[in-house]
């Protein structure tokens, strides 16, 4: 016991060495080579495999399912009825450019490491380090789980609307009420949603194409529902609902407020990105899944949206079933079952795409070591992680048994707030890194090239502008690349003045590729985004003056180790300083419309701080690789996101906060009691540890006197083969030959298949 204390004495603890040894942990990344080999090999990164056939129109199909579903049949009534009015149109816009902000990031790191599953947690344990890429791993399970959970309880809501509340009746009769969960209402135990959530696991465990395939019939149905939804309801609305201050019953609070809850409807393209281990291009796939999918969610809503709070007064909308009862309001009964099949397909949909990605999450982080290693068993027959998906579903359906719809949504949306935040965080520190610190994503890269033939327009592009076919296209034809990528690499003016190309310098492992022409060290026009040419444009020549007032670097400068820890330092104050912001703005809003005067100069303070930080970041050379897509105005849009995504977080009640602490509680517990230890990357580095450790000279403890060889064993170079004597041959006795040193030294004469023989001292 003495012994136990003196160790844990703090005067004998090497706090640097601990302090060390703690932040090599938490920050160790995954090596991206790993992969790499996964992807050459046909099998998963932890040694399974699982089925690659998604297209990129599955992966649409399941964007839009996730998203338009519980979005459009449920979010849209409660937030108008609750919180913004007919202003939840400005809401889901808000909510819609902080989701494609945050799209674009998803869609870089998408294109860095392609072919992976586990989404953001994959994507940042490769860049960011362990400890991060666990909690965004955590954040987007509970996301899953409460979407999973959220679409049972809507579907269920959405049967007890049909049923004239005879269900939710003879629950509160037979069975009773639960009190505690919500904001202080009772609700009855939702025994329907459980079994919902329990059906659609085994829909989802039995295997990704029958899922797809089941996912893609709903969709269609869902469509028509739409188009009928918009025709039917122009016959019924009434330009008054928005008359007399209607639209913005409780202001711009109420609509930032609908905003944050709003958001929770565009978290399809978080689901696209953990489909990388099954799609079967996943680098150009999953950058226009991304796209079509905010695009096509986001007309749903607005539309939706508009028809609803113009039918119906929004105190009057029914928050449980909206789009169902705003046409019972007026009567028209048969259209209300023509939309109850939209609804039981779209929320359908909208359940089956939240607990799709939640077990290929949790898959990843189990194989990572960093969850319980029998979650990441992956069954021979469906090709699916058959255990995750087990846990999974049950866990929902648990949750949609004892909690409200309202809470669960709440609870969803703060965890993926969380999530994109830290995704762009690690683009924007990926930008400024030099070379070295993300050689493995090349490497990937140029892999897959050379291992798989491009596919998709972009690869098409590539090819054409890197490989022209005739003698005249390569000088005389068209500018190369017109097929509008503008985050392609080109061959452009000066290149094709000078005559042909070198195409090994365009190769993707080098550091100008896409920027530089090699043969001549001229920059390439057509490798600067739109943006900066119209920014050209717009200043004219005094563009190159403001760059050098400015300090901005030039196309030659490249990131080093100082440069990028410099971006690194930025944007950890950056996150802080965006956080004290946002808190300033929301709870300090009274002091600023008053126009206290300490009030206002902290609000300049912060703002000419956050613009100072944004400058510096500016001012260090970016990384010059180019991807098949890239975030655009960087660092402006990812920055935009980080701002949008936690302000939105800190309009979120203060009960959702709370319960969102008791996650991240958890989460800490799990990982820093099992996760750490039990990760791949420490399990190799023991292994590595105990190899070295165990691992002796052949000579270690050997008297040197003994072992040590002579100068003399190897002899001259002239005689290195020395030429046998008449009388010598096979089985010759060895034979002592004096040395100028006067040190008898034995010669051994060896003899070979050849009949020669070699001299060798020792």
């Amino acid at each position: 016991m003495s012994g136990l204390a003196g160790k844990l004495d703090p005067r004998r603890v090497q706090w640097g060495s601990a302090w060390n040894t703690f932040t090599s942990r938490v920050l160790r990344t995954k090596p991206v080579e790993s992969m790499l080999d996964s992807a050459m090999t046909g099998t998963g990164p932890h040694g399974t495999k699982l089925a690659r056939v998604l297209s990129t129109m599955d992966l649409v199909s399941l964007g839009v399912g996730s998203c338009v579903g519980t979005g459009m049949y449920v979010v849209s009534g409660l937030v108008a009825k609750e919180m913004a009015g007919p202003g939840v149109i400005v809401s889901f816009i808000i909510a819609a450019v902080a989701s494609i902000l945050s799209g674009v990031c998803y869609a870089e790191f998408g294109v860095r490491v392609p072919k992976t599953t586990g989404s953001a947690y994959t994507y940042s344990y490769v860049t960011v380090g362990e400890c991060v890429a666990f909690f965004i791993g955590w954040n987007l399970i509970l996301e899953y789980l409460i979407g999973t959970a959220a679409g049972a309880s809507a579907l269920s809501s959405m049967a007890d609307s049909l049923a004239n509340h005879s269900i939710s009746n003879f629950m509160t009769t037979h069975i009773g009420t639960l009190n505690g969960f919500g904001k202080g209402e009772q609700s009855y135990p939702d025994l329907l949603a459980l079994l919902i959530a329990l059906l659609v696991t085994v829909i989802v465990a039995l295997g990704v194409k029958n899922s797809v395939g089941f996912n893609n019939v709903l969709n269609v149905i869902n469509l028509v529902v739409w188009v009928f939804l918009m025709i039917a309801g122009l016959f019924f609305v009434n330009g008054e609902n928005w008359d007399e201050g209607r639209f913005l019953p409780f202001g711009w609070s109420g609509v930032m407020q609908g905003a944050a809850t709003c958001f929770y409807a565009f978290i399809g393209f978080d689901i696209i990105a953990t489909t990388g281990e099954e799609a079967k291009s996943p680098n150009t796939s999953i950058p226009y899944a991304i796209t079509a999918s905010l695009i096509t969610c986001l007309t749903a809503y607005v539309s939706v949206s508009v028809i609803l709070t113009l039918m119906v007064p929004y105190d009057e909308i029914d928050a449980d079933a909206p789009l169902m009862e705003m046409f019972a309001v007026h009567g028209c009964m048969f259209a209300k079952y023509i939309v109850a099949v939209g609804s039981i397909a779209g929320l359908t949909v909208s359940l089956l795409g939240s607990l799709f990605p939640m077990p290929r999450v949790i898959y990843a982080m189990a194989g990572d070591g960093l969850l319980f290693k029998f979650l990441a068993n992956v069954s021979s027959y469906t090709e699916t992680p058959a255990v995750a998906c087990v846990v999974s579903g049950f866990l929902a359906a648990l949750l949609s048994l004892l909690v409200s719809l309202r809470d669960l949504i709440e609870m969803m949306s703060i965890g993926t707030l969380l999530a994109y935040t830290l995704v762009s965080l690690c683009v924007l520190l990926l930008r400024y890194q030099p070379e070295g610190d993300i050689h493995g994503f090349v490497n990937f890269l140029s892999e897959e090239q050379k291992t798989k033939k491009k596919e998709g327009v972009l690869a098409e592009c590539e090819k054409d502008a890197c490989s022209p076919t005739t003698e005249a296209d390569e000088y005389g034809g068209l500018p190369t690349n017109t097929c509008g990528a503008k985050n392609l690499p080109s061959l452009g003016d000066n290149e094709m003045l000078i005559g042909k190309p070198d195409k090994n310098a365009y190769a993707a492992s080098h550091p100008n590729y896409g920027t530089v022409d090699m043969a001549s060290g001229i920059e390439a026009e057509e490798a600067e985004d739109g943006m900066t040419r119209r920014l050209k444009k717009l200043i004219g020549p005094r563009y190159y003056t403001l760059r050098i007032r400015l300090g901005l670097p030039g196309k030659m400068d490249r990131p080093t180790p100082l440069t990028g820890k410099t971006v690194t330092v930025c944007v950890l104050l950056l996150f802080i300083v965006i956080f004290a912001f946002c808190s300033f703005i929301i709870f300090g809003a009274n002091s600023i419309a008053e126009g206290r005067w300490w009030a206002l100069l902290l609000l300049i303070f912060f703002i000419v701080f956050i613009a100072l930080l944004i400058v510096i970041i500016l001012q260090q050379p970016e990384n010059p690789k180019r991807l098949p897509y890239m975030a655009p105005c960087v660092p402006f849009v990812p920055a935009s996101a980080m701002l949008v995504n936690i302000y939105l977080m800190l309009k979120l009640s203060a009960i959702t906060w709370i319960r969102f602490s008791v996650w991240c509680l958890v989460g800490v517990l799990i990982y820093f009691g099992y996760g750490m230890w039990n990760s791949t990357l420490e399990i190799t580095a023991r292994e590595n540890e105990v190899h070295a450790s165990t691992y002796q000279r052949y000579d270690q403890g050997v008297d040197e006197g003994f072992c040590g060889f002579d100068d003399d064993f190897y002899p001259p170079a002239g005689d290195a083969w020395d030429t046998p004597d008449a009388g010598s041959g096979p089985g010759r006795a060895p034979e002592a030959v004096p040395e100028s040193t006067g040190t008898p030294v034995k010669r051994a004469v060896v003899p070979n298949q050849a009949d020669d023989e070699a001299a060798v001292d020792f």
